[in-house]
Order: structure tokens, then sequence, then C-alpha cells
């Protein structure tokens, strides 16, 4: 008869989600009051390190979100970099605590992974709602006058389905992948584990960087002007 694997936060039931994801929320928070003070020093940024270091994970990290953010967005990309860069490092790490012995994937709860699709959902609303105030309404209405009112019914649950999306796909693949990485470690503890992890490792990285991109690309459908 099969048992439920040992993790630290079992005793909390229903929580024990809610309560990892805090946990990593705590340990982003933590490096960023850690090397904050480093990357503020006009000194210390005049000087390149010279081995890995945490201020320089965090300039590298910064560098290439920075990148991948301008390639789908352009002009302005800047701004929402500490969005969609939060949202990278949070899904990743949640993703990769999931196979250290003792906790459980985040990530693998649809009601944490539909919360961060609700989050990007509203974000770039947000965002499109600033950069074009009432006119951002002309989005859901299409370039067609007389379609209009198709356009406005189609677009408007297309967007609402865009969470549940997000969430749906992040939350399958998490799932998927923890279970394939549990059975198999209960099969045999040497050698064959091994690869899975390395698998497993692989899918938490891709499905971070998925679900940023995602949430780009509606940032950048939110904020684009006709002639762009």
């Amino acid at each position: 008869m099969g048992h439920e694997p040992f993790t630290w936060l079992r005793g909390l039931g229903s929580a024990e989600h809610v309560a990892t994801s805090a946990l990593v929320v705590g340990v982003i928070l933590a490096f960023a009051a850690y090397v904050r003070p480093r990357l503020a020093s006009a000194e210390a940024a005049a000087t390149p390190e010279s081995r890995l270091t945490a201020r320089s994970v965090a300039e590298a990290f910064v560098e290439v979100m920075t990148g991948l953010v301008e390639s789908v967005i352009g002009e302005h990309a800047e701004r929402y970099v500490p969005l969609l860069g939060s949202f990278f490092i949070f899904i990743l790490l949640a993703n990769l605590i999931g196979l250290i012995p003792g906790f459980t994937t985040p990530t693998a709860d649809f009601n944490i992974t539909f919360g961060l699709g609700a989050v990007s959902f509203l974000a770039y609303n947000v965002y499109g709602a600033r950069e074009h105030g009432v006119k951002y309404l002309k989005h859901f209405l299409g370039p067609i006058a007389l379609l209009a009112p198709l356009m406005l019914v189609v677009d408007v649950f297309s967007n609402l389905f865009r969470p549940v999306s997000l969430g749906i796909r992040l939350f399958a693949n998490m799932f998927a992948d923890h279970q394939v990485v549990e059975i198999f470690t209960s099969l045999t503890k040497f050698g064959v584990p091994v690869v899975f992890y390395v698998l497993g490792a692989f899918v938490a990285v891709v499905q971070a960087f998925v679900f940023t991109m995602l949430s780009a690309i509606y940032l950048a459908l939110a904020v684009s002007h006709a002639e762009h």
C-alpha cells in the first residue's frame, strides 16, 4: 500500500503549498536585501567582480531579463522588467524547491498557478490602460467597425481565458514533472533518479520561461500602438 512522501510542512494540510510559496518569497526577499546595497554602491558597480558572487548573479539576471523583455516588447521595455523578472525568479524557485527532499512544488497546485495567471492578467490590463487611457478599449473592438460587437465578445472571452490557460499550463506540467520524479525516486535510490532530477530541473526552467514570455507577449499586445 502506497503512502504519502514525507514533507516538512505536511502538518499544514491544504496550506502547505501556500506556506512553501511564502518560503520561496522569503528566500527571494532575503537575497534582494543582501545584494541591494552592493548594486546601489557606485564604487562597487564600477568594479567588476572577478568571481561568481551574489552581485554578479543579480547583474547577469537583470541583463538577460532586460534583453528578453526588450526583444518582445521593444520600446520602454525596462518598465516591465521588475514584474516579468519577479514572475520568472519566483516560478523558477517554486518549481525547483519541489526537487529538494521534504518540500512540495507550489506550482503543482492550480490555486497558486491561477493566482499567478490572475496577477499577469491584471498587470497587463493596468499597463495597457495607463498607456492608452480610454482608447485602450479599442483593443477589444478590432479594426472593422461593423464587426466591433462580435470582436468585443471574442476578445473579452479570449482575455478572460488567459489567466486560466496560464495557470493550467504551468500547473499541469509541474504536477506531471513532480509525479514522474517522485515515482522513479521511490522505485530506485541510485542512478535513475539523477536523470529525472536533471530532467525535472530542465522542465522547471522551461516552464518559468514560458510563463514569463507569454506574460511579456500579453503586455506587448496591451501597450502596443497601431503604428507599431
